[in-house]
This record gives structure tokens, C-alpha cells and sequence, in this order.
């Protein structure tokens, strides 16, 4: 899907959630063939003519201006999120796509002493894509301690959390409420796909879980757009149980990120972590 066409599906299903009684607007029971706001009554709120607005959505008209851009934006009710996305997806539009293989993406040796620095809070480095750079043992103990731990040192074998969330039976156990995270992994998705247009290697991963897995496409027709923040999360894990953590996530790059989980000292949550170091800490050589 090109910028264009990408912009208008992205307009069209924010514009289908948008209830008129969420605006204001009174319908006198009247019926309507659309669950949302009509094109025109959203060009209205935005100050833009219906058949602009029309042509936005179907892809055919071009190089919107950021004020127009701004307008939508204040008239769906975006979050400032969802108001860079579009700018992105029309700033997308404009450019001559170039689908390249990208470099594989490099950690700088300062996150890495960081990593080794929080040995008590589990934490994993993520690249846009969501594959996983770096982590820490209890980064990778707690999010997949089932896989090779020195998987990220290798740039072809590094594990894609957004490939584990919807294809690993591990991940969904994990998470003890799966479709929050399933949701928020899409929606961290897209945002970057909005900033990284012509990333071929994002579009492969992007294709593949679409094929391979119903909930990721229906999840992706969904067109949320967010990056990840913060999130409290219960989970389940099979060494010390049910756990409750608040993951940040923390950006270090414009396209890296550190997902941290903490617990409050002295909690029982904050004593599961403990454990579970303990249990995955290598004894050290004699």
C-alpha cells in the first residue's frame, strides 16, 4: 500500500469511530448507512470542502498541507501519536518509494555498559522493527527466557518481539492479558511503519505476520498507530508464577528503545523478580 492510500485508509477508519454524539451532532433518529461521522460531516469540522476530503480518502489527491493535516488531526480527535502518524503517512505519499534492505542495526557500546549496569531490573533494547538488539540475563530471563540468549549478538538470528507475541505459545502464556499486549505490539507496529516507509525488511515482517497469523491481520486492519510507553502487566511465568510489573518503555535512539519491567521494593511482585534472578543467575567459574 502506497502513502497515499495509506493516509486515506487511515482516515477512513478513524472516521468510522467517531460518533456523531461524540461531536455533538444531533441525528433525530435518523438511520445511517455508516456507523461514523459521513465524509462531508467530518469536512465540515475540519473547515476543508467534502470532495477534498473524498479525494484524501481515496487516495487520489496529493501534497496536503500541514495545516490541513492539523485540521483532521483536531477534527478525529487524534492524540498527538496518531497526529504524527499522519503527517508521516503524507510525508510518505510525496516521497518515490525506494524499498531497500537496510543495514542491520548497531547498539552503541554506552547502551550496552547500561544494560550491564541494572543487573536487577529486567531489561531488553529493541530496534524499530521490534527485533530484539541487546538484553540483560533478567531482561531475557523474564521476556523469553526459552530462547538463545546470545541469539541478539547475531544480527540474522535476533528475535522479533512482535514475532513472539503472535507466533510463540511461550509469549501468549506469558502475558496473562495477551490481547492488551497483542494490540499495543500492532499499534507499535505501525507507528513505525509510518516513520520507516521504505524499511523493506519492516514490510517483510509485516507481510509475514499478516499471513501467518489471523489475529496480527485483523489487529493491523485496525490501523491504531502508538508507539509504546507504559503499561502495567500481569503475567505469568513458569519459574516464580504470577507476576504484576509496570513496563517502560524508554527511548534511547530515535529508533531504539529500552523495555524495562520494575515492582514496587518490597512488593511481592518486586520479590518474584528477585527469585527469578537468582534462579537464572550462572555461578560464577572457580
Amino acid at each position: 500500500m502506497d502513502g497515499q492510500s495509506s493516509l486515506g485508509a487511515f482516515l477512513q477508519a478513524r472516521r468510522s469511530r467517531l460518533r456523531p454524539a461524540d461531536i455533538g451532532l444531533a441525528t433525530y433518529g435518523e438511520r445511517r448507512r455508516v456507523p461514523g461521522l459521513r465524509r462531508e460531516e467530518l469536512a465540515l469540522l475540519a473547515g476543508v470542502s467534502a470532495s477534498y476530503y473524498a479525494r484524501l480518502e481515496q487516495g487520489h489527491a496529493h501534497h496536503a498541507s500541514p495545516e490541513v493535516l492539523d485540521a483532521l488531526a483536531r477534527a478525529l480527535d487524534l492524540d498527538e501519536a496518531e497526529r504524527r502518524h499522519v503527517h508521516d503517512l503524507a510525508g510518505r505519499a510525496v516521497r518515490r518509494p525506494a524499498a531497500r534492505r537496510p543495514p542491520a542495526e548497531r547498539v552503541d557500546p554506552a547502551t550496552l555498559r547500561l544494560l550491564d549496569s541494572m543487573p536487577g531490573v529486567p531489561a531488553v533494547l529493541t530496534g524499530h522493527r521490534a527485533d530484539v538488539l541487546a538484553w540483560n540475563p533478567l531482561g531475557h530471563a523474564l521476556f523469553a527466557g526459552h530462547v538463545d540468549p546470545t541469539a541478539p549478538d547475531r544480527p540474522a538470528d535476533r528475535p522479533n518481539m512482535a514475532a513472539l507475541i503472535f507466533l510463540d505459545p511461550y509469549l501468549r502464556e506469558l502475558y496473562v492479558s495477551w490481547e492488551s499486549k497483542a494490540r499495543a505490539a500492532v499499534a507499535n507496529l505501525r507507528y513505525a511503519a509510518g516513520r520507516h516507509p521504505d524499511d523493506a525488511l519492516l514490510g517483510s515482517l509485516i507481510g509475514e505476520l499478516s499471513m501467518q497469523s489471523t489475529e496480527f491481520a485483523t489487529l493491523w486492519a485496525d490501523h491504531r498507530a502508538r508507539p509504546c510507553t507504559s503499561a502495567e502487566q500481569r503475567m505469568w511465568h513458569p519459574l516464580v508464577g504470577t507476576l504484576t510489573v509496570t513496563q517502560q518503555a524508554l527511548r534511547v535512539t530515535e529508533d531504539q528503545t529500552l523495555l524495562v519491567a520494575t515492582a514496587p521494593a518490597g512488593s511481592p511482585d518486586h520479590t518474584a523478580l528477585t527469585l527469578l534472578a537468582q534462579a537464572t543467575a550462572h555461578p560464577a567459574a572457580s
